[in-house]
């Protein structure tokens, strides 16, 4: 009884859910006719080409760019406990010593 109402639910609600599928991903498989939509896809492609043969660094940095981002990466560091030009990406290493603890003395 259960299974049959699950059915028809999935029957009536799968033409829906097929056309808006449809209708979302529609824009992806057209190609750009405007001219600004055209350019952006280009961009788009050339910014993964140079990402991609940089290997995950900035793409085009200038030496500017590079100072600006050191220091902004120095100045977290000292905000958040590590010194100039820690490592702040690496989890820490975390060390526990146990504690000398004084004898108890039963005897009285």
């Amino acid at each position: 009884m259960l299974s049959s109402q699950i059915l028809n639910t999935v029957r009536h609600r799968f033409p829906v859910l097929l056309r808006r599928n449809i209708g979302i991903s529609a824009p992806i498989l057209q190609k750009a006719t405007d001219p600004i939509q055209q350019l952006f896809i280009e961009k788009l492609k050339e910014y993964q080409k140079k990402s991609s043969s940089v290997g995950g660094k900035m793409v085009d940095p200038t030496p500017d760019i590079e100072r600006e981002l050191a220091a902004e990466l120095d100045k977290v560091a000292k905000q958040y406990g590590g010194k100039e030009g820690a490592d702040m990406t690496k989890f820490p290493t975390f060390q526990f010593k146990d504690p000398v603890l004084d004898p108890i003395n039963l005897s009285q």
